[in-house]
């Protein structure tokens, strides 16, 4: 049975709110100290912070003083109709936690529909259980099938340290967070009662997990955006395959210029999800009409992720079979030389601090991403070293405008004196990079085909506005952003024979920039498209411009 409640149940004197806010339990009987937020459809208490994320906790205390009657059992309905059961005395109950709807229908509760009762005198019991010390003796799970309990026990053990009401609450939504966030049970609801039998404490409670798990079997069809490219992905899951929340995975993509497949097996470890390891069989195929190149990738992966304080990092080895051909006949001579097949070896390391609170359109916080790479070490005829970064910083101003800067910036050296591979090297230009150039196309070239480049560097200058007179605001046009750059940048070969101050005199030169205004339209989570009008400045020989309106989508923009 679910046993979640809704705003409409909140009716009698019986009941008491937690306000995870202030921690503090509000009695609901006179309405007073329990105010409603019609815009937002949810509670606040009167600390004046809103009830937190993880929603309402209903706690019913049914005392001596003030017990049911049956013509008030049958008045005390939820919002939906569904009649509540009457309580045990002194039993303790803790409804799930879901979120409430930020933006939701009325769901109508007026003192009118409240039952009527003889005001309660302040019960002693009320008082003291709210501030009163108590042991979790029990946690129990049900609708467990073919998950292991050890698994569950990391994600639950903090419940047992929590020393009063207030405490078993909080820390028992925080284990019910957990759970969900291990992507084995659709959902997770949370029950607390006081313990009973012979062992049972006089301040002893039993906290209950009622689960239901994912399905054995799970497939899906969705549309990716890439950088400026669509794509469709089907895809089959095994969820929780042996029982400790492995997953493997089986996707398909059809894209505008690629075309994937692959085969991953993600395994987390047991009490820290963050660490995790993921290995990967995959073939791509990619188009890349900027070089006149097509290529052919086979390859296996290894990927291990671990946190370190507030740092995310990812360690990598991949070995790859990559086969490279002319996309046509009029491919210059540059390209066709770097036609045929190559192994790569390479094991690569990812840090990034990401304090932002959005990836789409954030308007505070900070990111910090660096990689290296490095391949031929470990075999393979491709050898280098490669280094790159990503600076953004976001900055709330008036009128929920938002500043934000960013800088990216690489080099790729040669190891043993071979030449760079042009599938290895930089690439920069285009409506998710210096916008106002096209696609890929900055930097050396060859009878039309750009080839890349060994060093780069990038930054931009950003103001996000909401839309003139805000339309639709509270609802579609909070999707949207006007948006105002300046964006600089190049991207060229070193010869690394001279010294830093030789190359960073390369990189200050002919450099290429760009300003202009448009909208940005936010996809969820997961990309957003922008179309802008562009005029780009300090355009160099072989550069290919896109002078006037411009249109990106992708997740990375500069």
């Amino acid at each position: 049975m679910n046993t979640t409640l809704s705003l409409g149940s909140v009716q009698t004197c019986f009941k008491k709110v937690v306000c995870l806010s202030c921690s503090r339990l509000t009695s609901c009987c006179r309405c007073q100290t329990l105010r409603r937020a019609r815009e937002r459809s949810t509670l606040s208490c009167d600390c004046h912070g809103v009830l937190h994320e993880g929603g309402l906790v209903v706690v019913t205390l049914a005392t001596a003083r003030a017990p049911f009657s049956r013509r008030a059992e049958s008045r005390t309905t939820c919002h939906k109709g569904l009649k509540r059961r009457p309580v045990a005395m002194g039993a303790v109950h803790a409804k799930s936690m879901d979120p409430l709807p930020m933006h939701g229908k009325d769901l109508g509760v007026n003192p009118d529909d409240l039952m009527e009762h003889p005001e309660p005198e302040p019960d002693a019991k009320q008082e003291i259980l709210e501030n009163k010390d108590v042991v979790v003796q029990h946690v129990n799970i049900q609708g467990l099938g073919r998950t292991k309990e050890d698994l569950l026990g990391y994600e639950i053990s903090d419940v047992f340290n929590a020393k009063n009401l207030i405490d078993v609450m909080k820390k028992a939504h925080i284990a019910r967070q957990r759970l969900l966030r291990l992507g084995i049970f659709k959902e997770v609801e949370v029950l607390i009662d006081t313990s009973e039998g012979a062992d049972a404490l006089p301040n002893g409670l039993d906290v209950t997990f009622e689960v239901n798990e994912i399905k054995r079997l799970t497939g899906s069809y969705n549309t990716m955006v890439g950088n400026n490219e669509g794509s469709m992905v089907l895809g089959l899951k095994l969820p929780n395959m042996i029982g400790r929340a492995e997953k493997l995975t089986f996707q398909f993509s059809y894209g505008t210029k690629e075309t994937s497949y692959g085969l991953s097996f993600f395994k987390p470890q047991p009490g820290y999800f963050e660490r995790n390891l993921t290995l990967n069989m995959y073939k791509v195929t990619g188009q890349f009409p900027w070089s006149s190149l097509k290529e052919t990738d086979r390859g296996v992966s290894a990927e291990f992720n671990f946190p370190v304080g507030p740092t995310s990092h990812m360690l990598k080895w991949e070995g790859v079979w990559r086969e490279l051909g002319c996309l046509a006949r009029s491919a210059s001579f540059a390209v066709r030389e770097e036609s045929g097949h190559s192994l790569k070896s390479a094991l690569s390391h990812t840090m990034s601090i990401d304090s932002r609170n959005s990836a789409i359109f954030p308007s505070s916080g900070a990111l910090l991403r660096i990689n290296q790479e490095l391949a031929g070490f470990t075999g393979g005829d491709a050898s280098f070293f490669k280094e790159d970064f990503e600076l953004q910083l976001n900055r709330r101003l008036f009128w929920d405008s938002v500043l934000s800067a960013s800088l990216w910036g690489g080099m790729l050296f040669p190891i043993e004196g071979k030449p760079s591979c042009i599938a290895d090297r930089f690439y920069l230009g285009g409506p998710t990079s210096v916008r106002g150039f096209g696609m890929y196309s900055i930097g050396p070239q060859s009878e039309g085909d750009y080839l890349g480049g060994e060093a780069y560097w990038a930054g931009g200058l950003h103001l996000y506005t909401p839309l003139p007179f805000r339309p639709g605001r509270g609802g579609f046009g909070d999707l949207f952003r006007t948006h105002f750059f300046l964006n600089a940048g190049n991207l060229c070969n070193l010869n690394y024979g001279e010294g830093p101050r030789a190359h960073l005199q390369k990189l200050a030169e002919c450099i290429r920039w760009s300003y202009g205004a448009g909208i940005v339209l936010r996809l969820g989570n997961i990309a957003r498209l922008e179309l802008n009008y562009c005029i780009p400045m300090g355009v160099q020989s072989g550069d290919r411009i896109c002078d006037g309106v411009q249109f990106g989508a992708g997740i990375r923009f500069l």
